[in-house]
């Protein structure tokens, strides 16, 4: 019970943390909004910092987004973060436990709802593209859109995903892509396609001289 109100406690600390920074922050939201569509949307792990707020966004009213989170020790924690976001969340993951989060996975797709995956979660290796969310599109025919944002001043961790966390008063670049089809790549194909792009967008919307 301790550890459990310890969670808690940490999950509105981090809620709260979020919407103040975010707040402070300038934001500009580039690309079309999600449509009726049921999709696959994509983010690198190091963006999770702020990237509900992307949801709220860019999110079709009358769909849920269910995002994939592992049963890693810090899933538990970041599911009750998103879930004060009003996400919903599908544990397991598309390397440990696979079949099982797929299976939850295809559910959603049925649902017209959408399936949020960190393509490099929970552990990495780094800016790589997972088995899984290739599977999952292909297999319910369904396309793809990548997810970013980018912020002008930031603190980044040391952390195996590099992840950063905008500073207070800065400006940040949310993007989401247009729709993409890799019905008709093998695997290998459309791993590479999908980093590549997920590159791109990055670099669109870089602060970086």
């Amino acid at each position: 019970m301790g550890n459990s109100f310890k969670i808690t406690l940490t999950s509105y600390l981090v809620f709260i943390l979020q919407w103040i920074i975010f707040l402070t922050c300038k934001k500009t939201y580039r690309g079309n909004k999600l449509d009726e569509n049921p999709y696959i949307i994509l983010f690198w792990h190091g963006r999770l910092a702020l990237m509900p707020f992307a949801f709220r966004y860019f999110r079709q009213k009358n769909k849920k987004a269910y995002v994939m989170i592992s049963h890693h020790k810090d899933g538990e924690q970041i599911a009750r973060i998103i879930k004060l976001f009003g996400l919903n969340s599908v544990r397991g993951s598309t390397s440990k436990g696979a079949s099982g989060a797929l299976r939850s996975a295809f559910k959603v797709l049925d649902k017209n709802d959408d399936i949020v995956i960190t393509p490099d979660g929970p552990r990495g290796p780094y800016h790589s593209i997972s088995d899984g969310a290739v599977l999952l599109a292909q297999k319910k025919n369904v396309k793809i859109r990548l997810l970013n944002y980018e912020a002008e001043c930031f603190w980044e961790f040391k952390s195996w995903d590099k992840m950063i966390l905008p500073k207070p008063f800065t400006n940040l670049i949310y993007r989401l892509s247009d729709p993409l089809d890799i019905s008709n790549f093998d695997k290998n194909q459309a791993k590479e396609f999908l980093l590549n792009q997920l590159e791109n967008i990055e670099k669109m919307d870089s602060f970086k001289e």
